[in-house]
């Protein structure tokens, strides 16, 4: 499995349409070829910094089937006004999970 991991910068005081947005996105990832998981998390230190992590059967799930898809571009429509900047994109694989 690889981990789709997408730090977003939200513009000021939009944190609570950006949370409502990706909720709103949730049904899009949970039906898209070989997504297996989808998780925000929110930054302690940095409020406006949040990260996506999803979880992929291949990256060509994600960068082909899914980028390439309808429900990418509902995404961006849902999500992607509150960007402040575009999201910093990276695809990680596990290579030890020690407990």
């Amino acid at each position: 499995m690889i981990f789709e991991r997408a730090v977003i910068r939200v513009k000021p005081g939009e944190d609570a349409n950006f949370k409502a947005a990706v909720q709103a996105a949730a049904p899009l990832f949970q039906r898209a070829k070989g997504c297996v998981s989808m998780q925000l998390e929110q930054s302690v230190e940095y409020p406006d910094r949040y990260t996506l992590v999803v979880g992929w059967q291949t990256v060509e799930d994600h960068t082909v089937d899914f980028r390439n898809s309808a429900d990418f571009q509902e995404w961006r429509r849902l999500a992607g006004p509150y960007f402040a900047e575009p999201p910093e994109v990276q695809h990680l694989g596990t290579v030890l999970q020690a407990f």
